[in-house]
């Protein structure tokens, strides 16, 4: 069996590709660092270490590399010739490789492998697989539109994995946590379905991706400029601070509580998850920087992202004010780092529009919402603190 996977970067090899190993399938990376495609090529294997007490490492084989920016013809033939395609490349980068997959899958009809086929997005992005979808077809004529919608689909999935920064003698060496999720939507699927090893398939993805983006993603970030607030390096450190501790918990209180409403979540269970959630967040082995974890508020901020987004769902479904999460909001309005340009695009607009403006102009929140004032409430609290 052959996998084709965009991105050989740490998520790629360290999650993804370490899945696929274990399920048997000869794994072939899609990525432009030239370095890291030569080395793949060249070793053949790499090795995954697990970021616990045991530092167990493991040894991923039947790899091999394609540089898509030289060798565009050997990426079309390696996905005429898939039985899977997976990406781990950044929504941003999805757009860009969708050309690619495009002309593979021209290519593969050319050649009538009419063998169903599943293209799916890894991305720490809601919809990614449909984005990819979309920037496929974009380009296709109606008729073309059929034929591919007979024989490709592009399930939703959700992953979760923690990947630390990390700088390692060995180039292709990658360090990741224990816990891992990879969730697929079975009811987008085509043809068989994979069976992949560590995949969990469900028919209805969206709950299983607000979970994981409000607990999380939310606690994250939370953890992070909180952390920062007060002068903490790594994510690790925040939580050994109890009062942060205790602010983080009460934000997945109020996430929990949403998504028990929205999604009919058992409570209890789901209580269990987020003491799950927050000892991977307590890991020292990945001593994680805050300010990698908190870095891009501007988009952390977005209006449907995992601080305002289910903030707005609280107040709407559950009725009353969710002071945790707009303490969070607060605290990433009030993320200076200087070498984050999301965070001094904010700062910028703070002192040339005021708070208010700026609220406006981040969250799109109207300025006369329960949850605007809160959050502007919460931000003057903040800083008269300091």
């Amino acid at each position: 069996m052959i996998a084709v996977h965009f991105g050989a970067g740490n998520i790629g090899r360290g999650f993804i590709g370490s899945l696929l190993y274990d399920s048997g399938y000869e794994t072939i990376f899609v990525d432009v660092n030239e370095e890291i495609v030569d080395l793949i090529n060249e070793r053949k294997e790499y090795q995954v270490v697990l970021a616990d007490q045991s530092k167990e490492t493991v040894t991923i084989k039947n790899v091999s590399a394609i540089n898509s920016m030289q060798d565009a013809d050997l990426v079309k033939k390696a996905i005429a010739e898939a039985d899977i395609v997976t990406t781990a490349v950044g929504p941003n980068i999805l757009p860009i490789i969708a050309k690619s997959i495009q002309e593979g899958l021209r290519l593969r009809l050319e050649l009538n492998n009419k063998t169903p086929l599943n293209i799916i997005a890894c991305e720490n992005l809601i919809g990614g697989s449909t984005l990819l979808k979309e920037s496929v077809y974009k380009s296709l004529s109606d008729e073309e539109k059929e034929v591919f919608n007979q024989y490709f689909a592009f399930p939703d999935a959700a992953v979760d994995r923690i990947v630390p920064n990390q700088v390692n003698e060995d180039k292709l060496l990658v360090m990741v946590e224990p816990y891992f999720e990879w969730v697929v939507e079975q009811s987008k699927m085509v043809g068989d379905i994979p069976q992949i090893e560590g995949i969990t398939y469900v028919e209805e993805l969206n709950p299983y991706i607000e979970r994981k983006l409000f607990t999380v993603n939310t606690g994250h970030a939370v953890a992070a400029y909180l952390g920062y607030q007060a002068g903490i390096q790594t994510i690790d450190q925040a939580l050994a601070n109890e009062q942060i501790k205790d602010l983080l918990e009460k934000t997945l209180q109020e996430t929990g509580l949403l998504l028990s409403k929205k999604h009919s979540f058992d409570i209890s269970e789901h209580n269990s998850y987020i003491k799950k959630i927050i000892t991977r967040f307590l890991n020292e082995n990945l001593a994680d920087d805050v300010t990698r974890v908190g870095r891009g508020p501007l988009r952390k901020l977005g209006p449907n992202d995992r601080l305002v987004g289910p903030a707005k769902q609280f107040v709407e479904l559950v009725g009353s004010e969710p002071i945790y999460l707009a303490k969070a909001i607060a605290a990433a309005l009030n993320y200076d780092v200087k070498t984050d340009d999301e965070a001094v695009q904010i700062q910028n607009l703070i002192q040339e529009k005021g708070i208010e403006a700026t609220v406006t102009e981040v969250t799109k929140l109207e300025k006369d919402s329960r949850l605007f004032t809160l959050i502007v409430q919460q931000y003057h609290e903040l800083k008269n603190k300091q």
